[in-house]
């Protein structure tokens, strides 16, 4: 990634590996800090300038394409204020080869910076891996989800994957934990959900119609119904472990489908039932339970048949052994 001086004229010449991009989403990740609505204004004004042309911000960049970049004139916060530098992380790698990497995401990390948060994995893994010329999220997981995530080193394995992913490709398996007992003539859920804004401008998700929700489909297994003693200690009386096979990937497709069977995901703050949260608290459960497992896939540039695991973190392996000891 070019070093950019936000205080003279950058002139930057795009490689190979960055074309395709849109205009604005690259000039995001390049000015670190500088929000997305002083881009587009640069943009717009003209002061940016693609092989000494004006363009709009979804011009897509080409390979050899010359860059003009004025000089950035906004207030910028010091470390000192509220703007604190990334931090580089390392996360627990599960596969990683030339194209793509698959980490293993703990609970409470968002994916990217946003709505409130000011970095996520992905600014996290490109401060840690400051040589690396492209890394760019396949997909998205909630931020209180743990598990697999897909990241490309290459835009050639990023288009790929993301055509992959349109066609019901890579094949995705959640555990989740209910709160109630799983029907399990439920196994497929086919209902379409629509998208809204909460009370305190929240993003939120619910039930809608065929005519105006998006089409989303699970498919559910039992693994294990509990429902003893433990469980009656805290005042609920059964739990429902399930495996989730995504057939569309909609945004809390999975918290919604499950809420609308009557089996809220045990620690959803956002869908889930509040006082069994409380009580599941007891019992060491300080986040939801909601962990993305298994992918299987077709590599994005080789083809290799590719089958990656990620085990349920310790917490919440911890806790299903102690409700399979107390009766399940």
């Amino acid at each position: 990634m070019p070093k950019i001086s936000k205080e003279i004229v950058n002139h930057i010449t795009i490689e190979e590996h960055e074309a395709g991009q849109r205009l604005d989403n690259y000039l995001i990740k390049i000015l670190k800090g500088v929000p997305k609505s002083h881009i587009h204004r640069i943009i717009r004004a003209g002061e940016v300038r693609v092989n000494k042309g004006r363009v709009k911000p979804d011009y897509r960049i080409e390979n050899k394409d010359l860059v003009r970049i004025p000089p950035i004139r906004i207030a910028e916060k010091t470390v000192s204020g509220s703007l604190k530098p990334v931090p580089a992380r390392a996360f627990d790698i599960v596969f990683e080869d030339d194209a793509m990497i698959v980490i293993n995401k703990p609970s409470g990390v968002a994916v990217h910076g946003g709505s409130g948060v000011s970095f996520g994995v992905i600014e996290q893994l490109r401060q840690s891996r400051p040589d690396a010329k492209y890394l760019e999220l396949v997909h998205r997981l909630d931020r209180d989800t743990s598990g697999l995530l897909m990241i490309a080193k290459k835009r050639s394995a990023l288009v790929k994957l993301h055509e992959m992913l349109r066609n019901d490709h890579p094949k995705k398996i959640y555990l989740a934990l209910g709160v109630g007992t799983w029907q399990p003539g439920n196994r497929h859920v086919k209902l379409p959900l629509i998208k809204y804004t909460g009370a305190n401008g929240e993003k939120m998700v619910r039930v809608g119609t065929d005519a105006d929700g998006q089409s989303a489909h699970t498919i559910f297994r039992v693994l294990n119904t509990f429902s003893g003693s433990l469980m009656h200690s805290v005042g609920i009386s059964a739990l429902s472990l399930v495996e989730a096979t995504l057939k569309t990937g909609r945004t809390h497709q999975i918290r919604v489908h499950m809420q609308s069977q009557n089996c809220p995901i045990a620690g959803d703050e956002r869908y889930g039932d509040y006082q069994a949260n409380k009580r599941l608290q007891k019992l060491g459960l300080k986040r939801m339970f909601l962990h993305a497992f298994v992918l299987e896939l077709n590599h994005p540039l080789t083809g290799e048949k590719l089958h990656l695991q990620a085990d349920l973190p310790i917490e919440l392996r911890n806790l299903v052994e102690n409700l399979k000891s107390t009766g399940g």
